[in-house]
């Protein structure tokens, strides 16, 4: 199986133009041979804007999501994507995940906030999303949520084998990418796709440095700080031998404090 990862400049608010761009990219992603492609977080209507997630946010169900899943459905090649969800007067960060054929496989609300906008913006999710896709168990997260271990430890002990991650990740944050995101991968045996922002939106600067990490916490493909479509073929993650991987879950000695004097 190939997945695919979009990282590119945030779209301002400008809705059209985002769903031009999805539509190129999911186009070459098919065109590749990708079954999957992912998008960053709040990629409708652009992360860094917090009076356009109060106005233009949409409802599960409404125009947004059936746009997407006809593009799903039209290019043959599932889309995970994140964007600002309206139930009544209540907002969400939250993420969708539509198969090849453009059936909704699952919604997932941000449960880790970030920071003053996010906590001043949105509400919190409160549960995981875990669906199968192309054989695989999987999972969605949104950027802050996979730099906790707990979370994606709970969802290792659900089966799940692949976490989708929109991200909106700043310059400075380089580290998650580098380090936390493959630690999570190799410490859960997972595979790993965690799709960022390049570029600046509104005096954000964003660290780009999207990558696809395997279960051995091996990048199986890294973009820059530019543009660009990523392709990843996980077809040898099963030739990876269990020596190899992580097998602290199973040795883990849980052991009480000694208070010395």
């Amino acid at each position: 199986m190939k997945l695919a990862l979009y990282q590119g400049p945030a779209i301002g608010g400008d809705i059209e133009l985002g769903f031009a761009r999805i539509e190129m990219n999911l186009a070459a992603a098919a065109q590749a041979g990708a079954s999957m492609a992912v998008f960053p977080e709040l990629y409708l209507p652009g992360y860094n804007q917090p009076d356009l997630h109060q106005g233009l946010a949409q409802p599960l169900g409404g125009a947004w999501t059936k746009r997407l899943s006809d593009l799903a459905s039209q290019y043959a090649c599932g889309l995970t994507i994140g964007w600002a969800e309206r139930l009544d007067e209540t907002i969400y960060n939250s993420a969708t995940c539509f198969d090849d054929t453009g059936k909704q496989c699952a919604h997932y609300r941000k449960i880790q906030l970030f920071g003053p906008m996010e906590r001043a913006g949105f509400t919190a999710g409160d549960a995981y999303s875990v669906f199968e896709i192309f054989g695989q168990r999987a999972a969605l997260l949104i950027c802050y949520d996979v730099e906790f271990p707990q979370h994606c430890d709970a969802l290792a002990r659900e089966g799940v084998s692949l976490i989708l991650v929109p991200t909106a990740n700043p310059k400075g944050f380089e580290h998650v990418s580098r380090v936390l995101v493959p630690a999570r991968a190799a410490e859960m045996r997972l595979t790993i796709v965690y799709a960022n922002y390049c570029g600046q939106e509104d005096g954000l600067a964003y660290g780009g440095n999207s990558l696809i990490v395997g279960p051995d916490a091996m990048p199986l493909a890294t973009a820059g700080v530019t543009e660009t479509l990523l392709i990843a073929d996980l077809s040898h993650i099963e030739q990876i031998t269990a020596e190899i991987l992580s097998q602290q879950n199973r040795d883990y000695r849980k052991v009480g404090i000694s208070h010395d004097a």
